[in-house]
């Protein structure tokens, strides 16, 4: 059975993966179609997760692509992931990738912030119970 990875997990795994790809883009001979779409290997990548090629392409193209794509101020289409760009296959928009990365970061950050503040509030919770029938 293959792992079902989070979102974030997706994120991180490519943008650490290809974060060199990104930043050395050579200007003179490019070696892509575009600097800000990056392909990504979706075997390397679901090898990576533990999870299944094809199950992380219906993730990226069918579920995030539509989440996160939207059309901008003259209408132009804004993709988080494309399956083609020029002769290019399984393309992240990698500071597009990069900001939702960002995003889901923080938000995980306050979610662990506020499980630790409910454990503390539970602690003290029951301390104040222990102290109340245990102490005469």
């Amino acid at each position: 059975m293959t792992k079902l990875p989070t979102d974030l997990e997706i994120f991180e795994c490519i943008y650490a993966m290809y974060l060199a790809d990104f930043q050395n883009f050579p200007k003179e001979k490019p070696t892509r179609t575009a600097k800000i779409f990056v392909p990504v290997d979706l075997e390397k990548v679901a090898k990576q997760l533990e999870s299944d090629a094809y199950e992380l392409f219906g993730r990226l193209y069918h579920h995030l692509n539509h989440k996160y794509g939207y059309k901008s101020d003259n209408d132009a289409q804004v993709n988080l992931f494309a399956p083609l760009v020029g002769g290019d296959r399984h393309c992240v928009n990698f500071p597009y990738l990069a900001a939702v990365l960002a995003e889901h970061r923080l938000e995980d950050k306050r979610n662990r912030w506020s499980f630790r503040i409910s454990l503390v509030a539970l602690g003290v919770a029951l301390a104040s119970l222990v102290t109340k029938f245990v102490v005469p």
